[in-house]
């Protein structure tokens, strides 16, 4: 299921379709303050352009982008490290998936183990990679830890100043 599933760079010409994605219910729900095209490209525009370390793809399903995800090394942004205290060589990733006809599938369960086998651990010195969802958001949840992902805590977001779950993933020692 889902062989053609795959992974782009995101560039600034995608904006309008992620703009679009980030007004649907399903996504605003857990991705807010992305209201206004501004708020979208300010927070996407950054990371594009390699002013901030952030690496951002669209997920893309039989040619066609289907949802967004991202990756960063945790170090990287030292207000967050603070926070989640997961040691070094650890990456972060985000995800949604923007289509609602897709939501519910098990798309983003083979997004993340794709993701994190092709991308995240394919750089050398990352050793795991975490990430958080709201304790409410239940498919989310699901969703990596049928991927591998562990729950480790629970901590207040202060972006959001909800409850989350941390989960992490760490590095198949085998498949190196």
């Amino acid at each position: 299921m889902f062989s053609d599933l795959s992974f782009r760079r995101m560039i600034a010409a995608d904006l309008p379709l992620v703009h679009e994605w980030h007004q649907r219910e399903h996504v605003r729900r857990w991705w807010t303050e992305k209201e206004t095209y501004e708020k979208v490209s300010g927070y996407h525009l950054p990371a594009i352009d390699g002013r901030e370390p952030t690496q951002s793809y669209l997920i893309e399903l039989g040619g066609r982008s289907v949802g967004f995800i991202q990756t960063y090394l945790i170090s990287d942004y030292p207000e967050w490290e603070e926070l989640i205290r997961v040691g070094p060589g650890v990456a972060g990733v985000d995800l949604f998936i923007g289509e609602l006809e897709l939501t519910g599938k098990g798309l983003g369960t083979e997004v993340l183990r794709r993701f994190t086998r092709e991308i995240v651990f394919a750089a050398p010195a990352t050793t795991a990679c975490v990430a958080d969802q709201d304790v409410e958001n239940a498919a989310s949840i699901r969703a990596f830890e049928k991927a591998g992902f562990r729950r480790l805590t629970q901590f207040v977001d202060p972006d959001d100043n909800r409850m989350h779950y941390l989960v992490r993933l760490d590095r198949d020692p085998v498949s190196d």
